[in-house]
């Protein structure tokens, strides 16, 4: 008999969800249950504004030329319109006000139509009631869309005469009211939630509301699914996803399931998603029914009764009236000053009875295309201040918002963190809490761990660490000691300092502990295996730092720091093997930023902590990323072996030996990075070679962006460029990490480094997979002897 036979009458079971804390609402019912009421004036109001919207949407593609994203920007306008012409509360005056709501373009590629919404509402403004606007800087002007797409290089005469902003493609906090660089998939709305807990934390009662924009195809990554799991686990009831469900992403018109039919992606529907993750769902069968929007959210805003945060999915049409829909519009859209463009001008001519200008030059040269752009601006222009009604409602409508917001009284609650009062502290004065003690046996990453508790309790709380299910394991839990034990909830512990990512979930969390410093009253700390860490949180990192520095162009303030604690790095995590004692981590982030965007650090004793955590933390970077071994070390006296105190780290490499310079033979240079290799050296290879006698320079790096931040002068002092070029190096990391240090041929050639064999190491204890390697004491002194005779033959 064959198997199948024998269960061929099994049925399957019945499956529900287990109970939830949110709840799933249909429109249809909250209208019909609900005295809330949209007024006739305030639909026509709101028709206006989308149809000038949808305008220049259009406007914006075809000039840039025919660069962005038309179909989504447009099928999330009613969305974002009534968000900031009703539901959300903040002073349009102050953007940099704490207390404001905020709206965060997770899918960063609608940047065009939050750059349309923004100057429409600014023109609005401009032309009901100026006073009401911030200082130009803070503003995002009609002007300014010139600057769509644009390099900051531009030299086009208007973009220069009005001193346009150039927009990027995705969104960056060098625009108004915007917190966050989004558009790597999945990021916003981790970073969103972050800005949410930074706000809950702050506010705890009644805190600042992140409205986040998304689409289907935005909540397909992992992260997104990650980073939703954390955010209902700590109930962080004041964060709403805006959930654009149009069905189309750039290959597909049928992203997830829907009524029974499968999806191309994914099986589930947002709904589904929102709701199996303990979100409130609220779902919109009409996303461009004004009634039914304006509704759902002023539902969303006052109905946090179970403490969860919420989704709004509204059903939607990407390029709706665009004349171009689906997939299509996603980031295409008519060609340049083509009869499918000029047809999406007809409804805005038709209704305000004027003609847009059509571009005539006989050569479409930038300098040609951009007066025709301006132009077809000030025919908006003329349009709205013709239309007084409009504005004048804008006008009521956002003096209202900003009354609503002070009536409030958003206060940080009375022991608010203060992250500011970290980056203030003297490297070269260790607290007595922190003193270490020669001949104790302590962990680096207890030692690192206890140094941001410290400032954690100096700071009111400030630092909020997440682990990938690992804070016992890298120690980061001492970051938490002195506050409420167990794992954050804003309902339940919001005393305590360790938030529970969603898991094992190292990129939802380094989007999250990105978005939480961006709040600026925080500092989010995340920590997992280097070799997993440094890969998977390295495009949250980059984003933070693009975020970090448009936000210093456009405010002036210093940055605001995310830790990534690389913890276990390198191969002296040896039993787990090559899968998690990995060399690479430090090459994907050393040298790969801008100058004082990140900073690495790569301590080898636990008396190098303090220093060097205070020295990057004073320099401000957006990302610091100390490298962490897992094992205990035993605490040297520096003295004693005549190296220099532990506060020479600070500047990124200091002189374990110097060579008499004129004293022959002469031996050369060595420079060492990584934990293993430098405590082998020290503890068994110093020795021998001042027995030996040789004389030759060895130097330990803690931190090449330090060292590179210094001035030249200095830089030249400490480690003289001639030296680069006749060291070898011994590291713990790739043979990459050393060319900084090392520029020579024959330096590179000797240098020992963890792939040096051309193999992954295999498990084991730290000694023996050293030994694999080729880096125990016995083959460093090997290879140092034979680069030393080299030496004294050139």
């Amino acid at each position: 008999m064959q198997t199948k036979v024998l269960f061929q009458d099994v049925k399957s079971s019945n499956f529900t969800l287990s109970p939830k804390r949110a709840a799933f609402y249909e429109i249809s019912d909250i209208i019909r249950n609900a005295k809330y009421k949209v007024e006739d004036e305030d639909l026509v109001f709101y028709e206006n504004i989308d149809l000038i919207y949808r305008t220049l949407c259009a406007i914006l593609y075809n000039f840039a030329p025919m660069s962005g994203h038309p179909g989504g920007s447009i099928s999330s306008g009613r969305i974002v319109s009534s968000l900031l012409f009703d539901t959300m509360d903040y002073d349009i005056s102050d953007p940099e006000r704490k207390d404001n709501d905020l709206i965060v373009y997770a899918a960063g590629h609608k940047a065009m139509g939050l750059y349309a919404m923004w100057a429409l509402r600014n023109e609005l403004l401009r032309i009901a009631d100026p006073k009401l606007l911030p200082e130009e800087k803070f503003q995002l002007r009609l002007e300014d869309l010139l600057g769509f797409r644009r390099n900051p290089s531009n030299d086009t005469p208007l973009f220069k005469k009005f001193n346009s902003k150039p927009l990027d493609g995705h969104p960056t906090p060098l625009v108004p009211f915007v917190k966050i660089a989004t558009g790597a998939s999945g990021i916003g709305v981790g970073g969103a939630i972050g800005l949410g807990l930074g706000a809950m934390d702050t506010f705890r009662e009644n805190p600042s509301v992140i409205n986040i924009i998304e689409g289907e195809g935005g909540m397909t990554p992992g992260r997104v699914a990650e980073a939703m799991a954390a955010a209902a686990t700590a109930q962080l009831s004041n964060v709403i996803m805006h959930l654009d469900w149009n069905q189309a992403s750039i290959d597909s018109n049928k992203v997830c399931s829907e009524n029974k039919v499968p999806g191309d992606y994914v099986q589930w529907t947002p709904a589904e998603l929102g709701y199996i993750n303990d979100w409130n769902v609220i779902y919109v069968d009409d996303g461009f029914d004004f009634k039914k929007v304006l509704t759902a959210q002023n539902f969303a805003y006052n109905n946090k009764a179970n403490k969860q945060p919420t989704l709004i999915v509204y059903r939607t049409t990407k390029g709706w009236k665009y004349g171009l829909e689906g997939k299509s519009s996603h980031g295409a859209g008519h060609k340049f000053a083509s009869d499918g463009y000029y047809s999406t001008l007809n409804e805005f001519e038709e209704k305000f009875k004027i003609e847009m200008p059509r571009f005539c030059s006989s050569k479409p040269i930038p300098e040609a295309i951009e007066k025709c752009f301006y132009d077809t601006l000030l025919t908006v222009r003329k349009v709205i201040e013709g239309n007084m009604d409009i504005p004048k409602m804008a006008l009521e409508k956002i003096t209202f918002i900003k009354d609503r917001l002070n009536a409030l009284k958003r206060n940080p609650h009375k022991d608010v963190p203060q992250a500011d009062k970290i980056y203030s502290h003297d490297a070269k004065n260790i607290p007595s809490e922190l003193e270490l003690k020669e001949g104790q046996k302590i962990t680096l990453r207890e030692v690192l761990s206890k140094t941001l508790g410290y400032l954690n309790k100096k700071s009111n709380g400030s630092i909020l660490v997440s682990s990938a299910d690992l804070y016992g394991s890298t120690s980061v839990k001492f970051i938490g000691e002195g506050f409420a034990q167990g794992f954050y909830n804003a309902v339940l512990n919001p005393d305590s300092r360790l938030f529970a990512g969603g898991g094992i979930c190292e990129d939802g969390i380094g989007a999250m502990m990105t978005g939480l410093s961006s709040f600026s009253t925080h500092i989010g700390v995340a920590s997992s295996y280097a070799a997993f860490v440094a890969p998977l949180e390295h495009i949250s990192a980059r984003l933070h730092a693009i975020g970090q520095q448009a936000r210093h162009e456009l405010t002036g303030a210093p940055r605001n720091t995310f830790i990534m604690i690389n913890a276990h790095a390198g191969i002296k995590t040896g039993e787990d093997g090559p899968t998690h004692a990995d060399p690479q981590p430090l090459q994907i982030l050393q040298g790969n930023f801008p100058q004082g965007a990140l900073i690495t650090l790569t301590p080898w004793s636990p008396d190098e902590i303090w220093p060097l955590m205070i020295e990057a933390l004073n320099k401000r970077p957006a990302v610091l990323c100390p490298f962490i071994p897992r094992p205990d070390e035993t605490l040297i006296n520096r003295t004693k072996l005549g190296l220099p105190e532990a506060t020479a780290a600070i500047k990124g490499i200091y002189p374990i030996i110097k060579a008499a310079k004129d004293h022959k033979p002469y031996h050369g240079t060595v420079v060492i990075q990584g934990n293993a290799v430098a405590s082998i050296f020290v503890n068994e290879v110093l020795g021998e070679i001042r027995e030996r006698g040789l004389n030759m320079n060895v130097f330990y790096v803690t931190s090449m962006e330090l060292f590179s931040m210094l001035d030249e002068e200095e830089r030249d002092k400490i480690f003289p460029p001639h030296l680069a070029k006749e060291a070898m190096g011994m590291t713990d990391f790739t043979l990459p990490t050393m060319h900084y240090w090392i520029r020579g041929e024959e330096g590179l050639k000797r240098t020992l480094y963890s792939f040096k064999k051309g193999h992954y190491l295999g498990s084991g204890k730290a000694g023996d997979v050293l030994k694999e390697a080729g880096m125990d004491a016995k083959t460093q002194i090997e290879t140092i002897m034979e680069y030393a005779k080299f030496m004294e033959t050139k």
